[in-house]
């Protein structure tokens, strides 16, 4: 239910003045920050394999936690993708939403494509590695071509991809089979080979995806300046504990939602690890739950946070997210090149740390580095509202 304008508080008053939510922007921006520690342990501790969902019998306690913490980051950035689609709509008209999420989608899809596939590419067998930046782009568009049917039908769908969608996982195609091209990039991680020796790797099966962006713009209406933050803070405190307690007692249940737990004798922090291994290529149920489930706290912590420094400086992560993205990803991938130009390969064929830690510490080196580039660009973002390609990053 909303309340009368008059009666609205600060938080919602000063969203509806500039359009920007400080609890969204710090949310995305946390999830932002996180994902810069599981992109370092791919730079510098690549000789330790991470295989999905974790084997909770051999894999290392601290990268195990690091990497469960990072699960939050591609479901709590989709479903605010979704979000923020239904708010950018509530000041355009349907046309202009729609155009924008497909030019959006498709600049995104080109960036993975042309310029951060690159930064992956082996010698012998180029790749195009269809990962989170594709799954998101993709998304956008299938959320353009939906965004004007009844919000009941778009929650349906959502919970129907989200919720069923493991009922798939039996179908396996090969590549000789029909429609393996599709169906690699909807439900099933695999190679598709293309002309002239490239590869595609679809790490982001999108299906499920589609499923977590198409209930985060049904929950849009929530943001809206209507509705208080204390009634937004009720709403968002009783999804998380449902699905919280949905992933309980379905991963308990041990039956579906996700490859089945086992307890590990003489370990109860390694059956404690098993339990909550889940699989996120594609994200299972139970995955989603979990991740989604925290995010939804998340948020309710955040907004409760008010304006503290680490809410802001949050914010400037999460005002610029693909900056961001595109940013610490040149910048990890420059250091890792200069490091292997003078020390050579360490572990096999690539440069490696031998500890953990200094995964950790160059972790904390470079948080703050890139904070100030990030909050450059977002001051011009916010300010240049004049330089129309600007809202595309």
């Amino acid at each position: 239910m909303g309340v009368h304008p008059g009666t609205l508080d600060a938080a919602t008053e000063e969203s509806a003045r500039t359009g920007r939510i400080a609890s969204i922007d710090a949310l995305r921006g946390l999830v932002m920050v996180l994902m810069l520690l599981d992109h370092l342990r791919e730079t510098w501790f690549l000789h330790v394999p991470v295989a999905d969902p974790m084997d909770a019998r051999t894999a290392l306690p601290a990268l195990y936690l690091a990497r469960l913490a990072v699960s939050l980051c591609a479901p709590i950035f989709i479903v605010l993708t979704g979000v923020a689609a239904y708010l950018f709509g509530t000041r355009h008209t349907l046309a202009e939403t729609r155009a924008y999420l497909v030019k959006r989608g498709l600049v995104l899809m080109a960036l993975e494509v042309f310029y951060l596939s690159e930064l992956y590419w082996g010698v012998a067998s180029p790749t195009l590695w269809l990962q989170v930046i594709w799954c998101i782009g993709v998304c956008m568009i299938v959320l353009a071509a939906m965004i004007g049917l009844p919000r009941s039908f778009l929650i349906a769908v959502g919970m129907l991809l989200v919720c069923g969608h493991n009922l798939l996982d039996p179908i396996h195609l090969r590549p000789d089979d029909p429609f393996f091209a599709v169906w690699t990039m909807l439900h099933q991680r695999d190679v598709i080979a293309l002309p002239f020796g490239l590869v595609a790797k679809t790490t982001y099966p999108v299906l499920p995806w589609i499923g977590v962006i198409l209930l985060g713009y049904a929950i849009g209406p929530w943001f809206l300046p209507g509705v208080a933050t204390g009634t937004r803070e009720r709403r968002f405190a009783a999804v998380g504990i449902t699905m919280l307690v949905g992933f309980a007692l379905l991963r308990l249940a041990n039956g579906y939602g996700d490859k089945p737990w086992f307890v590990v004798d003489d370990s109860a922090m390694r059956s404690a690890m098993s339990f909550f291994a889940l699989t996120k290529y594609p994200p299972s149920l139970l995955f989603l739950l979990l991740t989604l489930g925290i995010g939804a706290l998340l948020l309710v912590l955040l907004e409760r946070m008010g304006d503290r420094p680490a809410v802001a400086a949050l914010a400037v992560f999460g005002g610029a997210p693909l900056f961001f993205y595109l940013l610490h990803l040149t910048v990890l991938r420059l250091l890792y090149h200069g490091a292997f130009a003078i020390w050579g390969a360490t572990q096999g064929t690539v440069f490696t740390v031998a500890d953990y830690a200094w995964v950790l510490a160059w972790y904390a080196g470079l948080i703050v580095p890139l904070f100030f580039p990030t909050a450059w660009f977002s001051r011009i973002k916010a300010s240049r509202r004049d330089i129309a390609w600007l809202k595309y990053l």
